[in-house]
C-alpha cells in the first residue's frame, strides 16, 4: 500500500496542543475544590475532551493523553509513560494545572 505524501512538511506545535489542553481541562474543571467522588469522571472527561479536541486539528499525528488529579496533602505520587513516534515530525508538551 502506498503512503500518501503531500509534500508539506507538517511538524508537531506543542503550543497550541497546550492551549487546547489547557481549554478541556478549565472546562471540565472550572474552578471546583478537590472532590474524592468526581474524580474519575474529571479524568475521564479530561482525556476525552483533549483527545476530541487534538484529533479534530486534522494532523497526522500520534497523541497520548494522560491525566493525574491528585488532593494536595503531602502524598506522594509517581507515574511513568513510554511512547514511540516520528521524532522529525512528532512531539510532545506537557501541560500542569494547579488549582484543586
Amino acid at each position: 500500500m502506498e503512503e500518501f505524501n503531500s509534500g508539506d512538511e507538517v511538524v508537531f506545535n506543542a503550543d497550541e496542543a497546550t492551549v487546547s489542553v489547557k481549554e478541556c481541562i478549565e472546562g471540565v474543571l472550572g474552578g471546583t475544590d478537590y472532590n474524592q467522588n468526581k474524580v474519575n469522571q474529571w479524568t475521564a472527561g479530561i482525556v476525552e475532551h483533549s483527545l476530541t479536541h487534538l484529533v479534530k486539528q486534522g494532523r497526522s499525528f500520534k497523541y497520548i493523553v494522560n491525566c493525574t488529579i491528585m488532593q494536595k496533602s503531602g502524598a506522594g505520587l509517581h507515574t511513568a509513560n513510554s511512547c514511540y513516534w516520528d521524532t522529525a515530525t512528532d512531539g510532545n508538551c506537557t501541560v500542569s494545572a494547579v488549582p484543586l
